[in-house]
């Protein structure tokens, strides 16, 4: 579980690719790597990892073909910037929201802006993420913990503060990048309940007007 606060923006070192697995190399910059340990689980661009080696410098983690698939970890390049954090402690402050690391899809920037001081950026919204995305909710962008500040039938947008414009890779993203989108964790619960509910409802009027 994680908070989507990047502690740290890391680069990759190596990558070993196979037709839909591969291994990714990632060196640290700054993170506080105290207690790392192999088996701990590292967010890459909201993907969660597990690492698998470990030295001064960095770490290697496997990822199988559900991730590769799934995420933007397959077009990787050696030496690309990615979002990095570190599994939540018990004990530690939710300063943004609960991310799992598990990626629902990736979604396509259309544009981005300044505004002042805010970076406004615009994505496109795939229909099957349509009931999980609403405004002044939250959603995990390449493993970023952001607000929703407004939804279209097509697209969402979302504001960067100075903050976290320097701090994520997110402000050097250009039109027609893709980036991973997790969305909120009690939405996937909510929206399938509500979904049972109104088809209960349905059930319970068939039998009636049938006679059951």
């Amino acid at each position: 579980m994680f908070t989507g606060i990047i502690e740290d923006i890391g680069h990759v070192k190596r990558i070993e690719r196979n037709q839909k697995t591969m291994r990714l190399a990632i060196q640290f910059n700054q993170m506080d790597t105290d207690g790392l340990k192999v088996g701990d689980s590292i967010a890459v661009n909201g993907t969660c990892l597990t690492v698998a080696q470990l030295d001064k410098d960095g770490f290697t983690a496997d990822v199988m073909p559900e991730t590769f698939h799934r995420t933007n970890l397959g077009v990787l390049k050696i030496n690309a910037p990615v979002n990095m954090e570190r599994a939540l402690k018990v004990s530690d402050r939710l300063d943004g929201h609960f991310v799992t690391g598990h990626v629902d899809t990736v979604v396509r920037l259309l544009d981005k802006k300044q505004e002042q001081n805010a970076l406004e950026m615009t994505f496109a919204l795939p229909p099957q993420q349509k009931s999980y995305v609403v405004q002044k909710g939250s959603v995990a962008l390449d493993g970023t913990s952001l607000t929703v500040a407004e939804v279209t039938s097509a697209s969402f947008s979302v504001s960067l503060i100075p903050h976290t414009q320097e701090h994520t890779t997110l402000a050097g993203k250009r039109p027609g990048e893709m980036v991973n989108m997790e969305t909120d964790i009690l939405g996937k619960y909510i929206v399938p309940l509500q979904n049972n509910q109104a088809t209960d409802k349905i059930d319970k009027a068939f039998l009636m007007e049938n006679g059951f």
